[in-house]
């Protein structure tokens, strides 16, 4: 059924990483929240004013809030559509990211709000009455929510939209604080108890909660965050799949919204290879990772030497020493140069962020069991930090 609907709405609705069919994604969501929270913010107003119920009447602007996030969600993709230009090369796919910030924040807003007037009302509070009309509302109102969220996550789910998966979040909250405002309300109508406002106060709680993780989850990736394993994987396997590629090492990936990432990557290769050979390798692998994954590679080379046997065994032998220290530890650009007192191993050691050791103290360490080892071996090490998991 969803697909019916969406091969009717959106051409080429399953090319979800074409740029164009990720903004039709996003104004298909933002109209139908739209609509659907004019009308909640509509029927629970009337409710609110005839019930009396301070409850009802801020659930009431909660949708109407909502109805502005859709509002938000609706710009954000169409800004995000817009191709790149002069002053943005990278085009302005981040602006789905700071649409789905500013959702975040409006449920916050929502919460604070509901808060202040939930205490008013436990402090003051006042009779309520449920009708038929209020309860058939409220109750009508869950149900669409439920339906809202479940459509939200869904096209979220296939496009990989952090503003739809806030959406989703906040329409699922919204079911929930709902469903307490009307509980509450037949709780207080059977027993007289004044519980609107402690109703009111557990939902603001809920929402609030609900804001942070959705917040979190946007200004994640404006802030820059390590890609997904999975991704890092499927990337060096695809780069690893050509035989003259031996190994990679520093790969940087920078997203520009969905759809517009760049990477770098180092790529070892054999120091006697072919230069114009390794270079047409290189352009290949750079088209299929755009090809494949929809990303903007730069790869630069870096030769090493292969097949030298005293290259490789203290090669393999300060891997294995950098694993002791700690397992985490990998090293890369190894090459050595002799003379007639000493040899130097130059080499680069990789470290994830947050190792508890500092860079002297790997590079002391390391250098101590490498000289107890092969005294006539000096060490140059310089230490990077991994920017991937």
């Amino acid at each position: 059924m969803l697909n019916a609907l969406l091969r009717a709405l959106i051409p080429n609705y399953d090319q979800t990483q074409d740029p164009d069919v990720r903004r039709r994604y996003g104004v298909v969501a933002g109209a139908v929240g739209l609509g659907l929270n004019l009308l909640l913010f509509a029927g629970k107003l009337t409710a609110g004013l005839i019930s009396g119920a301070i409850s009802v009447t801020a659930d009431a602007f909660n949708n109407l809030s909502d109805a502005a996030s859709s509002v938000v969600t609706l710009v954000g993709f169409r800004l995000a559509g817009q191709k790149a230009d002069a002053n943005h090369p990278f085009g302005h796919g981040r602006a789905e990211y700071l649409a789905g910030l500013i959702v975040s924040l409006l449920i916050l807003l929502v919460g604070v709000e509901l808060g202040q007037s939930s205490l008013q009302k436990i402090f003051h509070p006042q009779p309520t009455l449920l009708t038929p009309l209020t309860g058939g509302v409220l109750a009508a109102s869950i149900l669409v929510k439920l339906g809202m969220g479940w459509f939200q996550g869904a096209l979220g789910r296939r496009i990989a939209s952090q503003t739809l998966r806030a959406a989703c979040v906040d329409s699922r909250s919204d079911a929930v604080a709902t469903a307490a405002v009307l509980a509450g309300l037949a709780v207080s109508h059977l027993t007289q108890l004044p519980l609107d406002g402690w109703i009111g106060l557990l939902v603001a709680l809920f929402i609030l909660k609900s804001g942070f993780g959705a917040a979190k989850a946007t200004l994640d990736p404006l802030l820059g965050q390590a890609p997904e394993p999975e991704t890092v994987q499927a990337i060096q396997d695809v780069i690893l799949s050509h035989r003259q590629v031996v190994g990679i090492h520093d790969l940087i990936i920078h997203d520009y919204g969905p759809g517009r990432r760049m990477m770098s990557v180092h790529a070892e290769v054999a120091a006697d290879a072919d230069l114009v050979e390794i270079h047409d390798i290189i352009d290949h692998i750079e088209r299929e990772l755009n090809r494949k994954f929809r990303i903007e590679a730069v790869i630069h080379i870096d030769p090493i030497q292969i097949g030298n046997p005293e290259v490789d065994r203290l090669r393999q032998l300060t891997a294995q020493l950098a694993a002791q220290l700690h397992p985490a530890l990998t090293i890369h650009d190894f090459r050595i140069t002799t003379g007639p007192l000493h040899t130097n191993l130059i080499f680069d050691v990789v470290a994830p962020y947050d190792l508890e050791l500092s860079d002297e103290q790997i590079k002391a360490r390391l250098t101590a069991q490498i000289r107890a080892l092969e005294p006539r071996c000096h060490t140059v090490i310089q230490v990077d930090h991994s920017h991937v998991p």
